[in-house]
């Protein structure tokens, strides 16, 4: 991947963006030469090539806030990096997540289903002891149906009684029980997102 970069085109440096690898939120931009590069991924830790100190720096070395290197891309110009990290604290020296402080936008819901969904299924196949979502899978699907109904009635009982909280805490649950069920059935939470998708196009 080294190689494959155009170093020439920018005098050895090219631009970094730092994204979450989890919220898919844009952390921060950086520059990289070869060596930053090399660095990152000898050692897992974002580096970079600070153009102030005219030296390697890696993110984190000073505040204890690194960035783990989770996935590395290049554009298509092959002049820029997109670095998929997972942030140990803030971000930006100012204490805030990312750089773009506090008006940066706030991660989509669907980031954190995806993450949910990948766990729900890790639990389906490892079937951890004193898991709630094992027990649900060793229960079986008329449980786990079971539950989807329960939970299906109670978060309209909660909307009749316009208590919000409720409400909130009783979709949640719908939520959860649904992509169990889902993932029981050999299915995923994108194969109703799809079905979304293709009645809205």
């Amino acid at each position: 991947m080294i190689d494959q970069i155009d170093w020439a085109k920018s005098d050895g440096l090219v631009p970094a963006i730092i994204q979450d690898r989890d919220s898919r939120a844009v952390l921060m931009l950086g520059y990289m030469n070869k060596a930053a590069l090399e660095k990152t991924i000898e050692t897992g830790k974002v580096t970079f090539f600070s153009r102030s100190k005219e030296r390697l720096w890696t993110k984190g070395e000073t505040s204890g806030n690194f960035l783990a290197l989770e996935s590395l891309a290049i554009d298509c110009d092959k002049d820029t990096i997109l670095v998929m990290a997972t942030p140990h604290g803030p971000t930006c020296h100012t204490g805030t997540a990312t750089c773009f402080g506090d008006a940066a936008p706030e991660p989509r819901a669907t980031y954190f289903l995806d993450q949910l969904s990948d766990l729900i299924a890790q639990r389906h196949a490892e079937q951890p002891e004193g898991s709630y979502t094992t027990s649900l899978f060793a229960a079986g699907k008329a449980r786990i149906a079971q539950k989807v109904g329960e939970e299906g009635v109670e978060l309209a009982l909660a909307r009749m009684k316009d208590d919000n909280t409720e409400m909130a805490n009783e979709a949640a649950d719908l939520l959860f029980h649904m992509m169990v069920l889902l993932e029981d059935a050999g299915m995923s939470f994108d194969d109703a997102v799809r079905v979304l998708r293709d009645r809205h196009a």
